[in-house]
């Protein structure tokens, strides 16, 4: 049998889940025995179409049997979805449903499916945190990812449904990355209107720009205000094991979404879609949990408030 070849296409390597999205690629093609290329977009859309493009347009062996990408753009780049499937290349989406993918697999046979995590179940969970941790409301620090992104929209309008109606929230942007955020929030300390409002909560919609907020809020030099940000709870979303889960552990971080990477399971999906010639579920998702679980978190601050109770005393 032919061994296939598969390209895996990603957002950018500066990323936590992006890197954790590639080393599951990778096991699972390894145990398939599939050769595997991966590439990285550096948040880039224009760049990743045009990358998709000489993939799918190359004469040379071996030719790629499927491309699996997670978009870095506004668009899930539908052009180049059709010269893939017309050239005979599967084609699966990762982390986001887009509507092409049903008229594609009407007039294709090619393998054609997307696979995502439930976004905006995401923002509802940690909503649903943030609830927890702050039952008499407050003020958040929210950090969204890129506004083209369909993940971050999903997420805050998940968020926005189910958020306490006692918080006000202060919206910031980053790029999903520890130095976009660390950027965003140093600029905004340099402005004397960020002393204007006394924060409860700093919130991300992942890990690592949950970490580059708090990394930004180290450098404060003034001891008091410094210690005053870092006394505040930090959420993040993707709750990876050795990053997400493990800042958890250590105190970095007070909670996060767990939301595992699937370009493993496309891979999977992919392989076996291409040998039995059955086209695959037109969309799966993967499930997400909040990490530590919501009754934990009200546990642990409870503990925290009688601790304080007795301590000021």
């Amino acid at each position: 049998m032919k061994q296939l070849s598969f390209l895996v296409s990603l957002i950018t390597e500066e990323n936590d889940f992006q890197r954790e999205q590639a080393a599951a690629a990778e096991e699972a093609a390894s145990r398939l025995g599939i050769r595997l290329q991966v590439v990285y977009a550096q948040s880039d859309g224009i760049l990743q179409s045009q990358q998709l493009l000489k993939i799918v347009q190359t004469k040379s062996e071996p030719r790629c049997d499927a491309i699996i990408f997670e978009g870095a753009g506004a668009t899930p780049l539908p052009q180049v979805a059709r010269a893939a499937v017309s050239a005979g290349i599967g084609w699966a989406v990762l982390n986001r449903q887009v509507d092409y993918i049903t008229e594609l697999r009407h007039s294709h046979r090619t393998p054609i499916f997307s696979i995502a995590a439930d976004h905006e179940e995401i923002g509802r969970t940690q909503a649903r945190q943030i609830g927890a941790l702050l039952p008499n409301g407050g003020t958040v620090l929210y950090i969204e990812g890129p506004s083209q992104s369909m993940a971050a929209q999903g997420r805050i309008a998940g968020f926005n449904q189910t958020k306490p109606a006692n918080l006000v929230v202060r919206t910031m942007r980053g790029q999903w990355t520890q130095e976009s955020a660390h950027k965003t929030i140093a600029s905004w300390l340099r402005l004397s209107t960020s002393r204007q409002t006394q924060f409860d909560l700093v919130a991300a919609q992942n890990d690592d720009m949950a970490m580059g907020a708090r990394k930004a809020f180290q450098e404060i030099t003034d001891l008091a205000y410094r210690n005053r940000w870092l006394s505040l709870p930090y959420l993040g979303c993707d709750g990876l094991p050795q990053t997400g889960q493990a800042w958890v552990n250590s105190g970095l971080l007070t909670a996060t979404v767990i939301s595992p990477p699937m370009a493993g399971q496309a891979i999977e999906i992919m392989a076996k879609a291409l040998q039995t010639g059955i086209q695959p579920p037109e969309h799966t998702r993967t499930n997400q949990q909040s990490y530590p679980e919501i009754e934990r978190l009200i546990s642990n601050r409870g503990s925290k408030e009688r601790a304080a109770s007795v301590g000021g005393q």
